[in-house]
């Protein structure tokens, strides 16, 4: 996440979504006061600053709008642009996927990932009731229960749903490409037609809502 009251955003990263290299594209433009929350490097080097800052949740990489409450008040928020990135979900599970089974820490869905195939994972009901519980949306409602996604920049589309940041931020920003997993382009050979409509199912508001397909 990245707070920047100077250029009036919030950037909320959601997991497995492009995000780490969208938020090294605003650091390396960043503000003095810019607040930035991760494990980026100008975050870690920054990272003291935010010991003592008040806020309702955790401020984490991840953290969502209404984790900010108290660090950033709903009327200022109200006035900031806040944005983040959406993937098509049948992707982003199989980069998570990917990506979990390369972690070390103590987490339920690193032991699923670590000891199931990608069919059991993915249609584990433990999976698909973490997808069900955190839609882009959810990532978007401030602490008074408003959703506000103010832009939602689809990867795939990221030139052309980006236009409205970079007018924004009156300048445009190359991303590189970072945290790449170990897997296969095309997500489409990891699934089966039972395991693409679990995703389907877990993953219906953001399907619906982001005019995504499996092909």
């Amino acid at each position: 996440m990245i707070v920047s009251r100077g250029r009036r955003y919030v950037f909320v990263h959601i997991p497995k979504t492009g995000g780490t290299s969208l938020a090294l594209a605003l650091e390396s433009r960043a503000m003095k006061d810019d607040i930035l929350i991760g494990d980026t490097p100008k975050a870690e080097r920054r990272r003291s600053r935010q010991r003592d800052l008040p806020a309702r949740g955790r401020l984490w990489k991840h953290a969502m709008l209404a984790d900010i409450d108290g660090l950033v008040s709903a009327e200022e928020l109200s006035r900031m642009l806040a944005f983040t990135l959406v993937r098509n979900p049948w992707d982003r599970a199989v980069s998570y996927y990917h990506w979990l089974r390369v972690q070390t820490f103590d987490h339920p869905a690193v032991a699923l990932a670590r000891d199931l195939s990608f069919e059991a994972f993915v249609t584990h009901e433990e999976t698909c009731a973490a997808f069900r519980a955190a839609p882009a949306a959810a990532y978007m409602r401030r602490a008074d229960g408003v959703e506000q996604g103010d832009l939602y920049i689809r990867i795939e589309h990221f030139e052309a749903d980006a236009a409205p940041l970079w007018s924004h931020l009156g300048f445009a920003l190359d991303l590189p490409h970072e945290n790449r997993s170990q897997r296969a382009a095309d997500y489409r050979r990891y699934y089966t037609d039972h395991s693409a409509e679990c995703v389907a199912r877990a993953c219906a508001e953001d399907i619906a809502r982001f005019g995504y397909r499996f092909d």
